[in-house]
This record gives C-alpha cells, structure tokens and sequence, in this order.
C-alpha cells in the first residue's frame, strides 16, 4: 500500500508560500492509521520521534518547530533549541497541545493510547509516520514527512540521497563471506538479558550490516533465560548507550550464560548511539556501515570509500 497518497485538490484551493515552499492548501497524507489527514498550515510543528526531526532538519525545516520529543538528539539543536514534550511514550497532551502547533507529527507507537486519544480529537492535524524497519520503510517515512510539509521535491532530493547510500551498503555487504550471528541486548538487569527478535530496528541493522540476528524465535524484544542465550550461540553482542542503564562489556563477559559463548571467548561486545543505531532516519546507512566495520574488520578500506551522501546533500531548498 503506498503510504502518501495526494488527493486531488479543488479549482478553488488556493495556495501560499511559507519558508520559500509553495504549500497547498489541504495536503492529504495517507498515515499508519490507515487515514487521510488533511493539513493546512504546516507552520508550527511538534515533532515526535527522533527520526522525524532528523528528516525535518535535512529537508530545512528547523524554523518550523514549535517542539521535539526526547528522542530528538540530532542535530544536537534540537533539543539544545526547541522545547521538549518529553518521551515519546510517555507523552501529556497538555504538554504537546501547549505549544499551539498547527500539525503534529508522531512516529507509529507514540503514546500513551490516551494521549493521543486527546490530540487525536483536538482540532490539530494529526500524522502518525509509518515506523517500518526497511529499506523502503525508510524511503517511505521520508516521503511522507516531506509530503506533509508540501515539499515533495525536498524529499525527493533526500531519498535519492538515502536510496544511493543503501546501494553503496549494499555492495560492501556482498564483501562478507562468513556472517556473524549477533545478539542485540537492550538492558541486562539482575542477569536477565532482553534481547531483540524479527522485526525490529535492531534486527534490521544487524542485517543492513551483514550480520545474522542469533535471536529469530520470536518478534519484538523479550526476556530471555540462560539456556537460550547458550543456544543461540552469539559471537557478539550489539547493544545501545543509554546513559546509566546501558549494558556494559564486562557485565556480559562475566554473564554465567554469555561466559559459555564466543562473546566472552573473542570479547566482542558493541555499543553504539541509540537514534543513530536504531532511528532508521537519514543516516541509517552510514550507521550500518560502521557497525558493519565493526563487525568486519577487514571490511575497514573499502568502507572508507562509502561516504553516505546523506550526512551532506543539500535538500533544503
């Protein structure tokens, strides 16, 4: 299902120019609601999710946002910058509606349910972005955004952008000869491992990356006991950085269970930025690539030779 569909506008819709972007009155974007949400003036934006205020910046609308979520960590301005509503999954619907937006942008699984509830109700347009874990889920959500803002071409600059960096990815991956099989743990707490399964962000990248999920029983992220880490025989374990409550290398090597894999024998543990590991926004690529290196060594000269076009072209305007 194509995810932003334009409807067709009347002889009489007008149009306006904002920022330097022609913007059509009554834009209709298709979201993961299975909606049509028509926006009329994209010019105070609360944007929530980490992605969707990379996508944002990239396409040159930073003077549009009213407001972020706490996700929103790159660019570093956006949280320096902008006023933030807090978590995305814990969000007020006082704290997003008092910034009096004129859209609201919220990537699938923004919440609480009753939250959104309310902004749903409010006479604020209302867009939840698709959050699909694909190369052409990622291609899609910058579609989307862009066509939300009136600036199809922007987002078309910027796909093309992402669509060559995952080709030049693509290539690198085909150098890899022997996979690694890698467990993405979120949190280790009282020696209970919560790894991630099929479908998610982190079982996409490991295979953006060239690796093998060791975990491929269950979807989501769960709890696992000992003998199934011992089973799933990881050679490394990936995970993210999360301040005080990020998983730690030694924490792993001396786990009773991780001790019986190759992870402790090789010391192979890994931590990267969550949005930039997991955000599946415009750097996903690049992301991929330097997880690929560290998983692949040898991979290092022709990974140097991929320069994601991403991280600079020039989509804003």
């Amino acid at each position: 299902m194509t995810i932003c569909r334009t409807l067709a506008l009347s002889a009489a819709a007008g149009c306006f120019l904002l920022g330097g972007v022609a913007v059509a009155a009554g834009i209709t974007v298709h979201d993961a609601r299975n909606r049509d949400v028509t926006i009329s003036d994209p010019a105070r934006i609360v944007s929530i999710g980490g992605a969707i205020t990379e996508i944002l910046y990239a396409l040159g609308f930073e003077d549009r946002l009213a407001g972020v979520d706490s996700t929103s960590f790159y660019p570093p301005a956006a949280l320096r910058d902008k006023p933030n509503v807090g978590y995305m999954r814990q969000l007020s619907a006082e704290g997003v509606l008092g910034l009096n937006p004129s859209l609201v942008l919220a990537v699938q699984g923004s919440g609480p349910k009753e939250t959104m509830d309310v902004l749903e109700a409010a006479k604020v347009p209302l867009v939840l972005v698709p959050e699909t874990f694909s190369e052409a889920g990622l291609i899609d959500k910058i579609k989307l955004v862009g066509h939300a803002m009136g600036a199809d071409k922007r987002a078309e600059c910027l796909t093309a952008a992402v669509a060559g960096d995952l080709a030049q990815l693509r290539e690198l991956r085909a150098k890899v000869t022997k996979p690694v099989r890698v467990m993405f743990v979120m949190s280790l707490l009282n020696g209970r491992a919560m790894a991630a399964g099929k479908n998610t962000a982190a079982n996409e990248i490991i295979a953006l990356a060239g690796g093998v999920n060791a975990i491929d029983s269950y979807d989501g992220y769960k709890i696992i006991n000992d003998e199934a880490i011992v089973a799933a025989k990881p050679d490394v374990v990936l995970s993210i950085q999360r301040g005080k409550d990020s998983v730690e290398a030694e924490a792993v090597y001396v786990h009773p269970a991780f001790a019986l894999t190759p992870v402790a024998a090789n010391k192979t543990f890994i931590s990267m930025e969550g949005l930039y590991l997991l955000g599946f926004g415009p750097r996903t690529a690049a992301a991929a690539r330097d997880l690929s290196v560290k998983l692949y060594p040898a991979l290092a000269p022709q990974a140097e030779k991929f320069r994601p076009a991403a991280l600079t072209a020039d989509c804003r305007q």
